[in-house]
């Protein structure tokens, strides 16, 4: 009896002995063992292309495929190849190599392949019964395999969707499923770098005081520091993406990511090291870090840079330890403190410098400026503020009601303006009151309902006169003390058994003279018939004494005085160019104790040139000019 033929309908089983392969070709790269078939390790890629589609075109197909190992080995793309025991790649793709019956063949229907993806149209099938060809078609099924080997022939060779083909023949009903569908490459990654220095980051969080409060004014760095070598940014080199895959297997490569340069972030302070570990932007000196918002440029250096502006909400209160440059507005109530200072917006708060330049380059308006140990300019407006250089300069443009002190204070016109200072030029003033060891004015008068006010810092040495010539005479009174109680104890030197006494006992302890036995009882008796006269002598010598180190620090304390009263023996000057308007021209006395003239709080220096009544006046006079020395003591109008 013939065996029975093969049924067409239905896929055959696997089996090693269903076809007789034999490597030749390209074909050689493919090995069919007891367990799978396997390809050469070695050979992947396009030799291994060129294998498949030999083996599938000549009417085989690969049973039970692994489509993801095989697309791994072919295209080099998904997850990686598994690795055997012995830590080799293994790439066993499928099970078995079987031969594809044309009848079989003929079961597969065209495919619609459009914008990159493959469309296949699933519907029952039936094929002729071959026990009975003049009876009815039985139902026929397609195979997952088959259809992978029917795919590559017509084009699709990457992208099958294996479980959306999978779903679609179990279910065995109609309809048009996208089986395939191309890869989209991944584009690269742009080179960037990212930053490796906590210290870059500013701490905006309010800064907690020593008794455990936090001062919400203030931030905890809103200025970071950075150390010489510190290393501030890493460059993260760009990547090349992934390449993606038509369905028809022909790669896409993909946008390669752009380079960067390091050098576009490095500002002075700052240099790019190249090494193993990769490459790094890393500061060269140590200082505060700037960040240039418009070209994200990072320099260092000694002065800190800011174009926020100081406010509640970008920086708080400002308290620095170096010089600061501002290129935003200091609101109202700020307070920034530091050493030199150069704020090229308007201010409304306040601006203290203990040390270095002070420099507006724009408005002072409603704030103050103070500098401990420098200058102060403003090349804009003053407008009610408040400004002090305790030693230094002051210069102004034009100020309206404020108060300014200095030791030297310039100003182009002032309105309304209470001044103070050793020496103060005034080109035009209306309305002010100025006082000064040395006072000239351009032009001077009233401004509305407020007086032209001048004073000239005199020195009032009267009491300090009255100092010396009082400490002159307690002086002389110990010179007096001192020669009476020496003229006591010369006295008291001279009694005979005294004289006596003294020459014996100094030539006894120089060893001049050496007394027997029976003449110390004598030199004993002798000391204690002087003893009376020895100790009244001890207390005359203290007294001298108390009253010459007295009578000394007199005199130290006189010279002290004397040089003071030289000191403060200043040349006091008023000279006033025009006088346009009732002005008052009056001596305000100084004492002369050492301390500033100038150098006091606004509220007080308000209080003592509009409270001074009584002073001498030197001038009263609406027109003309008017010239004073206090060397001269005399005056012109």
């Amino acid at each position: 009896m013939e065996p029975d033929a093969p049924d067409p309908t239905v896929a055959p089983a696997s089996s090693a002995a269903a076809v007789r392969f034999e490597a030749s070709g390209p074909e050689h790269c493919i090995a069919v063992r007891r367990d799978g078939v396997y390809a050469d390790p070695a050979a992947l890629g396009t030799t291994l292309i060129a294998a498949v589609d030999s083996i599938l075109r000549s009417g085989r197909y690969f049973t039970a495929i692994d489509y993801p190992v095989l697309i791994k080995a072919l295209y080099d793309c998904g997850p990686a190849l598994p690795v055997d025991a012995a830590g080799n790649v293994s790439v066993r793709f499928a099970t078995d190599i079987a031969p594809f019956e044309p009848a079989r063949q003929e079961l597969y229907r065209s495919v619609k392949i459009a914008d990159g993806k493959a469309e296949y149209y699933f519907e029952p099938l039936y094929q002729p019964d071959p026990d009975n060809p003049s009876g009815p078609d039985r139902p026929a099924r397609l195979d997952l395999d088959e259809f992978i080997a029917d795919m590559w022939r017509k084009g699709v060779r990457f992208g099958i969707n294996v479980d959306a083909v999978r779903e679609a023949l179990d279910s065995r009903g109609a309809g048009r499923v996208v089986v395939a569908q191309r890869l989209d490459p991944v584009p690269g990654c742009d080179a960037h770098a990212i930053e490796v220095s906590e210290e870059i980051h500013r701490n905006d969080a309010p800064r907690q005081l020593a008794n455990g409060k936090l001062d919400l004014m203030r931030f905890q760095n809103r200025f970071p520091q950075i150390n010489k070598g510190d290393r501030l940014l890493k460059k993260v080199p760009l990547t090349a993406g992934t390449p993606g895959f038509e369905i028809s297997g022909i790669a896409i490569p993909p946008k390669v990511g752009q380079d960067l340069d390091l050098l576009v972030f490095s500002g002075p302070g700052t240099a790019v090291e190249r090494g193993e570990e990769g490459e790094f932007l890393v500061a060269q000196q140590g200082g505060f870090l700037c960040v240039d918002a418009a070209t994200s440029r990072i320099t260092i250096g000694d002065k800190i840079v800011s174009r926020d502006g100081v406010s509640a909400k970008t920086t708080g209160n400002l308290q620095l330890a170096a010089d600061y440059e501002e290129f935003g507005e200091i609101q109202e109530n700020r307070v920034v403190e530091g050493e030199g200072i150069t704020i090229h917006a308007d201010v409304f708060g306040k601006v203290i410098s203990r040390g270095g330049a002070v420099r507006l380059n724009r408005n002072l308006v409603g704030g103050s400026a103070h500098n401990a140990r420098g200058d102060i300019e403003i090349m804009g407006m003053s407008s009610g503020a408040v400004i002090q250089a305790s030693c230094g300069q002051v210069a102004l443009q034009r100020a309206e009601n404020c108060v300014v002190s200095g030791t030297r204070v310039r100003i182009e016109h002032a309105i309304n303006c209470d001044i103070i200072g050793d020496e103060v030029e005034v080109k035009q003033a209306e309305g002010c009151a100025i006082a000064a060891r040395r006072v000239a004015i351009g032009s001077a008068g009233p401004r509305r309902q407020r007086e032209m006010l001048v004073y000239a810092l005199c020195s009032d040495c009267a009491e300090l006169d009255d100092m010396i010539a009082r400490t002159k005479e307690r002086v002389g009174q110990f010179g007096e003390l001192v020669a009476r109680r020496k003229a006591e104890r010369e006295r008291l030197t001279g009694m005979p058994d005294v004289r006596n006494y003294l020459i014996l006992a100094a030539r006894l302890r120089k060893n001049e003279v050496t007394l027997t036995a029976g003449q110390l009882p004598q030199f004993r008796k002798l000391a204690q018939a002087v003893e009376p006269a020895l100790k009244e002598i001890a207390k005359v010598a203290d007294e001298v004494k108390a009253a010459e180190t007295e009578q000394q620090a007199g005199l130290a304390l006189v010279a002290q005085l004397e040089q003071q009263r030289g000191d403060s023996a200043w040349t006091s000057s008023v000279a006033i160019g025009a006088v346009q308007g009732d002005t008052q021209v009056r001596i305000l006395p100084v004492l002369p104790d050492g301390s500033s003239a100038f150098d006091l709080p606004a509220r007080e220096i308000k209080a003592r040139l509009h409270g001074t009544t009584g002073a001498e006046i030197l001038f009263n006079g609406a027109a003309g000019a008017f010239s004073w020395s206090s060397e001269q003591a005399g005056g012109s109008a």
